[in-house]
């Protein structure tokens, strides 16, 4: 009997398109952080820290090294260097003067800006053509892969 792969179905075929996304996605990070003289860890940093301004929660290097899943002596060294670089600044915690945070350096976003703007806005684009039950189900599905991806 000739080897016939089995129909993987429409949930296998998106999950291997999820994965491609991804590949895609770590190669074009890859190449901001090439071109701008970062590494790779920078970049998740500064990720992470606009991810936190959006939601309106400080970030300590504490809580910025537990994100991305550093000691306390790499991520002392991390924010170091981003600092160093005009990309990121401690600052007194605005609730607790006792705490310091880091915050991200405009020049930053307007450097991320420049780089990832023209991808985000195609994203955008393209999910301007669905509705908000169709929003909904993608948003879901993302949200569920992040969290068993983070589950490990």
């Amino acid at each position: 009997m000739p080897n016939q792969k089995a129909d993987p179905g429409p949930e296998l075929e998106i999950v291997h398109l999820l994965r491609a996304v991804a590949v895609e996605l770590g190669l074009h990070n890859a190449r901001f952080a090439n071109q701008n003289d970062m590494h790779p860890t920078d970049v998740r940093a500064l990720i992470a820290l606009m991810d936190a301004a959006r939601a309106g929660t400080e970030m300590t290097t504490g809580r910025l090294g537990g994100a991305l899943g550093l000691n306390s002596a790499g991520t002392t060294a991390l924010v170091d260097r981003l600092e160093r670089a005009g990309q990121v600044r401690r600052v007194r915690s605005e609730g607790d003067r006792r705490k310091v945070v880091v915050e991200v350096d405009q020049r930053a976003v307007a450097l991320g800006q420049a780089f990832f703007g023209p991808l985000i806005e195609s994203a955008v684009g393209l999910l301007q053509g669905y509705d908000e039950r169709e929003l909904a189900a993608i948003r879901g599905f993302l949200d569920g892969v992040r969290e068993a991806a983070a589950e490990g």
